[in-house]
């Protein structure tokens, strides 16, 4: 039998099983946390109420209206030109690393002796609100740009359930990740990365051009970005995987202090590249986890040089 491509599938199957967003959004319940999100919804292709999707403003505002809801952080802002990330999506970068830190274990490991690295956090603070809120983890939250330091700390300040357990620290050489940031008697259980994936202004465009067609079916030249997003957020030279590259050299003089460091990479085509590298590295541990969510699908690298 044939599948009937007009019923919307009622479980998000491509996300973790712990991922608290497999159902459908509960409209209503978000609306009452954000009302402001009502003047949104409109019905989608299935004839179902959905979020305007294409809307910068409307997408802010469901990703507040989620983290609320679901995660209990009822105070989450930061400017409108900063990156706003899917709060589903990056659940479940931290559901795989918690799943990976229980291998060997059978339990997932929760408490605040689990630290975290999170480099590049952004003005949102987004996975470190996740790793708190679901597994009580601690974390150093980085970032090169003073200003997305201030507004995490906005947030952290604003929250009473994040106060304590999440340090933020400047990252003031852009050609550095680990040096500057770790002290020596930092023990870290792993680290995550979102790299900027764009190599250039004009590649980001593209992109932009890409998803913008696909949520409106519009062709416009400068389309907005309805995720925002400012330049070093989205855009370092040689796109991600020479980000990543650089990330690999530097993570090996970090091998004792970190027992994994993990990345997310957007690109499939970038992986023979990333594995050459981590390779040259002489890691001991290689592991590659598939993410899915929606239509789009992505994978965090991760590698150790412990036992």
């Amino acid at each position: 039998m044939k599948k009937d491509k007009s019923i919307k599938p009622t479980i998000k199957s491509t996300l973790h099983a712990r991922n608290r967003n497999r159902e459908p959004y509960d409209l209503k319940a978000l609306v009452n946390v954000a009302p402001e999100l009502g003047k949104h919804i409109k019905l989608n292709k299935y004839g179902t109420e959905s979020i305007d999707f294409a809307s910068a403003e409307a997408v802010k505002l469901l990703n507040q209206a989620l983290l609320n809801h679901y995660y209990g952080i009822e105070k989450w802002d930061f400017p409108d030109a900063n990156l706003c990330p899917p709060i589903p999506g990056r659940a479940d970068y931290l559901h795989a690393i918690a799943d990976l830190l229980s291998e060997g274990t059978g339990e997932l490991q929760k408490g605040s002796q689990i630290k975290g690295l999170d480099i590049g956090t952004g003005a949102s603070l987004i996975y470190p609100i996740l790793g708190v809120t679901e597994y009580d983890w601690s974390f150093i939250a980085t970032d090169i740009d003073a200003k997305s330091i201030a507004s995490a700390e906005n947030i952290i300040e604003a929250n009473d359930s994040l106060k304590g357990k999440i340090e933020l620290r400047l990252q003031k050489n852009a050609d550095s990740i680990f040096n500057g940031i770790l002290n020596p008697d930092d023990k870290i259980d792993f680290t995550m990365c979102n790299p900027p994936f764009h190599a250039s202004q004009e590649d980001a465009l593209r992109g932009t051009r890409r998803k913008t067609k696909n949520l409106t079916g519009s062709t416009n030249s400068k389309p907005e970005l309805n995720f925002a997003g400012i330049s070093n957020e989205l855009i370092t030279e040689g796109g991600e995987v020479e980000f990543i590259k650089i990330m690999i050299k530097q993570s090996k003089t970090r091998g004792t202090q970190c027992k994994w460091f993990t990345t997310l990479v957007s690109k499939q085509d970038n992986l023979k590249s990333i594995y050459k590298q981590l390779r040259k590295a002489e890691v001991n541990v290689l592991k590659t986890i598939p993410l899915g969510t929606g239509n789009k699908s992505s994978r965090i690298v991760a590698w150790s040089f412990q036992e």
